[in-house]
């Protein structure tokens, strides 16, 4: 049989047929690993549903003040630094513990005053929210001031809500006038209309990030773990393994195993 002309720098091609390959089995162990803990983080990042700050170590980034009044309102301001009581709209059954905003002026972003356990709030417009000395709340100021700074206390009354308290000892409270619901920064006691409850966005909350993270860990496949050790794992090995990356004793946990596949192997 003829066979045809071949030139050198020619590519050869294979006779045998190969078997398509996956996406996940082009990646090698370690890059495929990468790959997952990559796409849980881009997860974690984007997860935008809102949730009750339980305490203060909770409240940072874009938080609600949403008020003990009726219907449920919270804290605004205009872009002038005007504040006022902003009706919620986006809740479950009328119930202010489920609250999301609909408008970016209901919105201030949460950061702890250096050196302090105070926080700071500011507004869309980038100035923070103030009480002066009569109990007046505005937002026009650009730099943080003991006006500025403001306390978060749990209530000891009403669970998952906070007294706010001033840089003067005094609570932010609501009060009925008759022009509606208003805001102020001058009550002397705590009461239930100083019980403000902070609704916030989950992928800031440091528990619930946490076990995200944690859960990011355990997604290792049984491929990998294998490879670690150098041998097929049973399945209560590879249960035991994905449980020690979680607890943080994932290396003992690794070298028992390798250990005990040497007896087995040598019994």
């Amino acid at each position: 049989m003829v066979k045809p002309l071949t030139f050198k720098g020619d590519k050869k091609y294979s006779k045998k047929r190969k078997a398509p390959t996956t996406e996940a089995e082009s990646f090698p162990p370690k890059l495929e690993k990468a790959v997952i803990l990559a796409e849980e983080a881009d997860r974690l990042n984007e997860d935008d549903s809102w949730v009750t700050a339980e305490v203060p170590t909770d409240i940072v980034g874009p938080i609600v003040f949403a008020l003990p009044s009726i219907p449920p309102t919270c804290i605004a301001c205009d872009a002038n630094g005007k504040i006022f009581t902003s009706e919620l709209e986006n809740m479950v059954d009328g119930n202010a513990a489920t609250a999301e905003p609909h408008d970016v002026r209901q919105v201030w972003v949460a950061s702890r005053v250096s050196g302090t356990d105070n926080i700071s709030f500011k507004g869309h417009h980038q100035r923070y929210l103030s009480c002066d000395y009569i109990g007046n709340l505005s937002a026009i100021n650009e730099a943080i001031s003991p006006e500025e700074s403001f306390l978060c206390l749990p209530s000891p009354e009403t669970p998952g809500t906070f007294n706010i308290q001033t840089a003067r000892e005094k609570y932010l409270t609501v009060a009925e006038t008759s022009r509606g619901t208003e805001i102020r920064g001058d009550a002397e006691e705590i009461s239930f209309n100083s019980a403000l409850r902070i609704r916030m966005q989950a992928r800031f909350k440091p528990r619930l990030k946490a076990n995200k993270e944690s859960k990011a860990k355990e997604k290792v496949s049984r491929r990998e773990l294998e490879d670690v050790v150098g041998r097929r794992l049973e399945d209560a090995e590879v249960k035991r393994l994905k449980k020690a990356r979680v607890q943080g004793d994932y290396h003992e946990a690794i070298l028992d195993v390798r250990v005990k596949g040497k007896h087995d192997k040598y019994s």
